[in-house]
């Protein structure tokens, strides 16, 4: 009754489908030899059991496609049989079908319910077993089909993560590179002070701030907004960083040798042309970017500037009134023959100078209201008694309430100094 026994060999027309090994379970020998060689003649390789508890050692040595068993059997009955089958840890889906008798047909949701698929009523007619096993060869194949293209997913969807932790470490170490950028975010002059802000919105960004000194009595101060908030704008501000270089004057392109072999300033209008050849005839690339550059002399005070559609600059007076300013400007970039022209403003002791990023005024919160230049003023008249890097530290705080739940949409920067007089120089 217990025996496991294997007869038939395999043909080609089961290899051709899902089903291939199929076990039949039945107390009744002669019930098993009937069955075993109707299917044994279709070319599936068959495997017998007398008892539902010899059946189950079967199944947990090896798989089996297809189990016809018997309803009723002594010991396990085919019930408790099929719950036990679908208990078992297997790689694939096994379809099962129980046998019964006339009266047994009533009983047919408890099958259901223990997981049988489909019912055969003994005696099993040779043509109707096979039209069953045909619809179960059909159901395992759709089967077979999902869990293969969902094993192909899983390891895709396992490259594209490493692929995505790979690029996260890089984006990480890239944002680190683009923050040493500002490689001195505070620097005093004696007349003067420069402070800098430079904060992505993502792992790396296209904003980018900085200074340069020309000689003991002026300095070089810009502000750049690259489109885009990639890896590309990121590269472009590396590239950009290098032009503006306060460690190489030989390589930046805002200076330039007089008649005795000093670098001086060149005229903040010239450097935005210098900028847009780069950009159009060298460079080649879709990104365009705007820029605030201009010179500080510290001796009087006065800031020569140029404005290539980047914001406006502002001034906060010793009395913490803010005050716009500059005309606009046309982008580098976009337009082979732009003219960019020249402004001048003067600073008075106590007067501090903001070259910023659209990141501040385009901030958005939870409306879709853009906080705007007079959003922006009344955050830094709040915190105008600080200075430095803790003013920056208020502003970006405040920006963050100010957004609510929502992530800044863009990278924030901005270089600003404090002027505090010729009679302070060092």
């Amino acid at each position: 009754m217990g025996a496991l026994s294997v007869s038939g060999k395999s043909q080609p027309s089961a290899l051709t489908g899902a089903i291939r090994r199929v076990l039949v379970v039945d107390d009744s020998r002669a019930q098993r030899m009937l069955l075993s060689r109707s299917l044994t003649r279709q070319g599936y390789q068959v495997c017998e059991a007398g008892s539902g508890e010899a059946a189950l050692a079967a199944c947990q040595a090896e798989e089996y496609d297809l189990v016809l068993s018997d309803w009723m059997m002594p010991g396990m009955d085919g019930i408790e049989f099929c719950r036990a089958f679908r208990n078992l840890p297997r790689e694939n889906y096994g379809y099962f079908i129980l046998l019964t008798s006339k009266t047994e047909k009533g009983s047919v949701a408890r099958g259901l319910d223990v997981g049988a698929d489909d019912f055969l009523t003994k005696p099993v007619k040779s043509d109707e077993l096979l039209a069953r096993i045909n619809a179960g060869d059909r159901i395992l194949r759709m089967e077979r089909e999902l869990t293969e293209k969902n094993r192909l997913v899983s390891a895709t969807l396992a490259e594209i993560q490493t692929l995505y932790d790979s690029l996260d470490r890089d984006l990480i170490d890239a944002r680190k590179m683009q923050q040493s950028l500002v490689r001195e975010p505070f620097r005093d002059f004696g007349s003067a002070e420069v402070s800098l802000l430079l904060k992505p919105c993502g792992h790396v960004g296209g904003d980018l701030v900085g200074f340069f000194q020309v000689g003991a009595d002026q300095i070089g101060l810009y502000s750049i907004d690259v489109s885009g908030h990639g890896v590309a704008s990121a590269m472009l501000t590396a590239r950009l960083a290098s032009y503006l270089s306060d460690g190489a004057p030989e390589q930046n392109i805002a200076l330039v040798r007089d008649h005795r072999g000093k670098y001086v300033s060149r005229p903040p209008c010239e450097v935005a042309d210098l900028l847009n050849i780069l950009m159009i005839e060298d460079m080649e690339t879709e990104p365009y970017f705007t820029i605030l550059i201009g010179y500080l002399d510290l001796k009087t005070g006065k800031v020569d500037f140029c404005q290539c559609g980047h914001p406006n600059p502002l001034i906060v007076n010793s009395d913490d009134d803010v005050r716009y300013f500059g005309s606009g400007g046309m982008p580098i970039g976009l337009i082979e023959d732009a003219e960019y022209d020249q402004q001048s403003v003067q600073l008075k002791p106590g007067d501090r100078l903001l070259f910023y990023s659209d990141g501040f005024t385009e901030c958005e919160n939870d409306q879709g209201q853009q906080l705007d230049e007079a959003g922006f003023e009344k955050l830094i008249c709040e915190n105008a008694e600080l200075d430095g890097g803790d003013f920056f530290t208020a502003l970006v705080w405040d920006l963050d309430l100010y957004s609510g739940s929502l992530d800044f949409g863009d990278d924030l920067s901005c270089a600003m100094v404090r002027y505090k007089g010729p009679d302070r120089a060092k």
